[in-house]
């Protein structure tokens, strides 16, 4: 199993990565040759930075940590021409599980990076590998710096270390500044086929075809969901409370208590993310801190304490807003196939489950209505990323798509 194997769908970017791996590894090896040998002229398929983009769930994560794996691939068959990114070498095995000290894998449970976190990561890529053959920084979320934390980001790249690769991960081009953008290597990843997450899912998680399938085509090729939909119960059952809004929002009591719903199971999953994180974070930080048995603090703690308790409140809203948008992906797909039905596509239905509730409601209404109500959906997620308070946008919502 190499590290490629979980890319699924991207042949064209495993190309790419797996030539730029070949001249980075050769362009390393030549550099530790003390022989006397000339050293290999620069690679022209490696560069220090590259940018990562796709829509959610083509695997941008996915490709950038199997490309780190792949530079820091130390297996001895490379000596008789095999291929950087084996999987099975130490330099492999703990990129690809978190834990290489030449690999940082940035991913943020905030709305957003800052500053002083983009500085301790400038910092870091100055400094020399450690054992491995490369630093190498991946940023998940570069869409999320703030312009601030971008311009820091920025003067590394312009100036990188040596032996530096930065991976920066975006749904899009214009999610990362223009100038940073322009100093970076470009991979665009696309959505992976429905068959071909069904696949991965049977192959690589034991999950049966048939529930593979069936997940698969209802997150329409998201790998991510696609996994946590066939083999967690609670997914499924939140899929089927989404699945049922549009049957519900016949009068404006239905519309309010279906958005009300909609709002109180996004911050249940805040909730539990709380239960799980913030409590240990919490007791951690006093036991760092030097609290005493009783719980009293110490002097001079209040600022750490209250920057924690910010940062935990971040994260639930976070958390909040993503299950609400995961939510509002599920509705759009709804009436996507609703649209396919009212105009004869023969597309294949993400929701061929809910069939009938399909039917009962493209035979209710027009193209057009759907259209609208797409585009009400879209409203919300606007008006969620510009910080409406969430009852408030799903309310108009759910009203909007009564009205039709």
């Amino acid at each position: 199993m190499t590290v490629w194997d979980d890319l699924v769908g991207q042949a064209r970017v495993q190309a790419q990565l797996a030539d730029a791996a070949r001249d980075a590894d050769g362009l390393v090896t030549a550099v530790a040759d003390r022989s006397g040998a000339t050293l290999a002229p620069a690679a022209f398929r490696m560069t220090h930075a590259w940018l990562f983009t796709g829509p959610p769930g083509s695997g941008r994560s996915t490709a950038a940590r199997a490309f780190a794996a792949a530079l820091q691939c130390v297996s001895p068959d490379r000596a008789l021409g095999g291929e950087p990114g084996c999987g099975f070498c130490d330099g492999c095995h703990t990129t690809l599980v978190g834990t290489h000290a030449d690999v940082e894998i940035v991913r943020t449970d905030q709305l957003s990076i800052g500053v002083k976190d983009t500085r301790e990561l400038v910092r870091r890529a100055q400094l020399s590998p450690a054992g491995g053959r490369w630093q190498v920084i991946v940023l998940e979320d570069a869409d999320r710096l703030t312009e601030g934390a971008g311009n820091v980001l920025l003067k590394a790249i312009e100036e990188p270390a040596p032996r530096t690769v930065w991976l920066l991960c975006a749904p899009s081009l214009e999610d990362v500044l223009p100038t940073i953008r322009s100093r970076c290597r470009h991979l665009v990843l696309s959505t992976p086929s429905v068959d071909a997450v069904a696949d991965v899912l049977v192959r690589r998680d034991g999950i049966d075809p048939a529930t593979a399938a069936s997940a698969a085509r209802a997150t329409q090729g998201h790998i991510g969901r696609a996994r946590r939909l066939a083999t967690d119960e609670r997914a499924r059952a939140r899929r089927a409370v989404v699945l049922k809004v549009p049957l519900r929002v016949a009068d404006i009591g239905g519309c309010l208590k279906a958005a009300q719903e909609l709002v109180d199971a996004a911050g249940e999953d805040a909730k539990q993310v709380a239960e799980e994180m913030d409590v240990k974070e919490t007791d951690d930080l006093k036991a760092a801190l030097g609290a005493a048995a009783g719980g009293r603090m110490p002097r001079g703690t209040a600022g750490a304490m209250k920057e924690l308790a910010d940062r935990q409140k971040r994260r639930s809203t976070r958390t909040q807003r993503d299950s609400l948008d995961l939510a509002l992906s599920d509705l759009t797909g709804f009436y996507r196939d609703v649209l396919a039905l009212q105009l004869g596509s023969r597309v294949a239905l993400a929701n061929e489950d809910v069939r009938d509730s399909l039917d009962r409601v493209a035979q209710s209404s027009t193209p057009e209505r759907t259209l609208r109500r797409i585009e009400a959906i879209i409203a919300c997620r606007q008006a969620l990323d510009r910080n409406v308070a969430p009852l408030l946008a799903v309310e108009a919502m759910t009203v909007a798509l009564r009205a039709g």
